[in-house]
């Protein structure tokens, strides 16, 4: 059977972008030039491979696995832009941030073969699956946020480390833009200026591997809720076929399924993201249940089709490396997987572009503070992030002082942010002064800073008025340690924190590893008898 897909049809390109948003609804589909790119989801390839441990893998053909991997440089972004690294907690662990990327490069027969798309071929590639992987500090969770590809982002300056080509800044581009700007190294920094979050390793796949994979591992479970044949009268579509119901895919069907976009409920790539969290859903619980796995043979064709596959950074450039995060990620069991997809709404300027809400920051803040996705995590005593040590003495400390009491429904108050002001000279911030040329509006006071070597200065400006660490963030946005009063702080000197909402937004579509039940909806156009 032939492994080239009948391939959906995407989007023109669009700002530099190959691919668009797709889809009929939302402004999402649109007709014109149509190009046959589908990205094929790594993301289930590059979870299996960093979950093989779990089934016995050890040092299969050491030397020679570590042959297969490529590397890159883990952060190609400026220092100004970087997260700050995640402390230890109070037990001394700290938990990991892994970007997993997929790369729509065709830089080879066999990923041409499989991508389609001939007169792209050894073109710019882009980021077409972004996926931070979080596995908390005591090992007890892990929670994957997916970004969807066509999200409009700021991405940093990045530097090439091989030529020494600069990029400069972008805003308001296509999120899949960064891997094409120096390598996987832009995709991490950009990820990092987005969320404030420290990333410790990434890893990305191409085309190839899927389909061996899959056949190795011998089939993964997927569902439906109706007849479903992914082909339009136009000829949009994955292909796929399947009856109602439960089927094991491997091989083509496999990389039909994670191609799907059209006959998935909307026909969106939020719907396909979906789809792709259910495969891998099923993919780790295979990994960890199937005895077939205990056959060399059977894992050795699986290694060799995911290392040949992979390029990650220098800490997780060897097969020892790599198994030894696999013992990290096994001690998290299934029942505490959790799958989301960043909330987004429509961009109102770019049609079939999406843009993070307030819940995606939400979502953000509750992996940064290593707060479990599913809900389940024990009452601690407190979620305080430790504290960074201070750049200079209070009295050298430069604070800015803004006065956002105003909201919707009231004006700002006269003078908040002098009154503010001087209550820090009067506890020894001796050069905080107030900035009467801006008048934002924040629900919640903050303090924010711009670099990392100044997050502990915005720290200790936090902790002398008790202002809790989390609503301490980084922003490019202000050139100093900048407080913002805001309207839950409209008078008094001693401020009292609002009560944090831990839950994972809604809007986040959370789907647990271990949920058999969960089945793909079919779009009505797309069943057959």
């Amino acid at each position: 059977m032939s492994l080239t897909p009948r391939a959906d049809q995407d989007t023109p390109a669009d700002l530099g972008g190959r691919h668009g948003g797709g889809g009929r609804k939302g402004g999402r589909g649109t007709d014109g030039r149509r190009r046959r790119r589908r990205v094929l989801r790594w993301s289930a390839t590059v979870l299996a491979v960093v979950i093989l441990g779990t089934a016995g893998a050890g040092y299969l053909y050491y030397q020679h696995l570590n042959g297969n991997l490529k590397k890159d440089d883990l952060n190609i972004g400026d220092a100004k832009d970087r997260a700050a690294r995640t402390e230890a907690n109070a037990a001394g662990q700290t938990p990991l941030n892994i970007l997993l990327i997929g790369s729509d490069a065709r830089d080879s027969k066999e990923n041409q073969k499989l991508g389609g798309a001939k007169e792209t071929f050894g073109a710019t590639p882009l980021a077409d699956v972004q996926m931070l992987l979080h596995v908390s500090a005591d090992r007890t969770n892990m929670s994957v946020v997916s970004m969807p590809r066509d999200t409009l982002v700021d991405i940093p300056k990045c530097t090439d480390p091989d030529s020494g080509d600069v990029f400069p800044a972008l805003h308001r581009a296509m999120t899949n833009r960064s891997l094409g700007r120096g390598g996987p190294g832009c995709t991490v920094a950009t990820w990092e200026k987005l969320t404030d979050i420290h990333i410790d390793h990434f890893m990305m796949i191409d085309f190839s591997g899927v389909v061996s994979m899959a056949d190795a591992i011998g089939g993964v479970p997927v569902c439906v809720d109706a007849n479903i044949h992914s082909k339009d009268s136009k000829g949009h579509g994955s292909g796929l076929k399947l009856e109602k119901g439960t089927t094991y895919i491997k091989g083509e069907q496999a990389l039909q399924w994670l191609r799907t976009r059209y006959g998935f409920e909307d026909g969106s790539d939020l719907a396909r993201a979906k789809a792709q969290h259910m495969y891998m859903n099923s993919m780790v619980r295979e990994l960890r249940k199937n005895a077939k796995l205990s056959n060399p043979g059977k894992l050795r064709a699986l290694a060799e089709a995911a290392t040949k596959a992979l390029t990650v950074d220098e800490g997780l450039g060897t097969v020892a490396k790599l198994y030894d995060l696999a013992g990290e990620l096994k001690k998290v069991p299934t029942s505490r997987i959790t799958m989301t997809t960043m909330p987004n709404e429509y961009d109102t300027i770019q049609t079939g572009r999406v843009v993070p809400t307030e819940d995606a920051t939400k979502l953000f803040r509750l992996v940064r503070e290593d707060i479990a996705l599913d809900g389940k995590d024990k009452k601690k005593s407190t979620k305080e992030t430790p504290s960074a040590e201070p750049a200079a003495a209070d009295d050298k400390i430069a604070v800015q002082v803004q006065n956002g009491t105003r909201s919707d429904t009231l004006a700002a108050v006269t003078g908040r942010a002098h009154t503010v002001a001087e209550l820090l000279v009067d506890k020894g911030f001796a050069q905080a002064v107030a900035d009467p040329s801006a008048t934002p509006a924040e629900e919640t006071t903050v303090v924010r800073y711009p670099s990392a070597d100044l997050e502990g200065d915005a720290q200790r400006v936090a902790k002398a008025l008790g202002i809790p660490t989390s609503a301490v963030e980084k922003s490019t946005a202000v050139s100093g340690v900048t407080l913002v009063v805001g309207a839950d702080w409209r008078d008094g000197t001693a401020y009292k924190a609002p009560k944090q909402d831990d839950r994972t937004p809604k809007t986040a579509e959370a789907l647990n590893a271990s949920d058999t039940k969960a089945c793909m909806k079919v779009d009505p156009d797309f069943t057959w008898p």
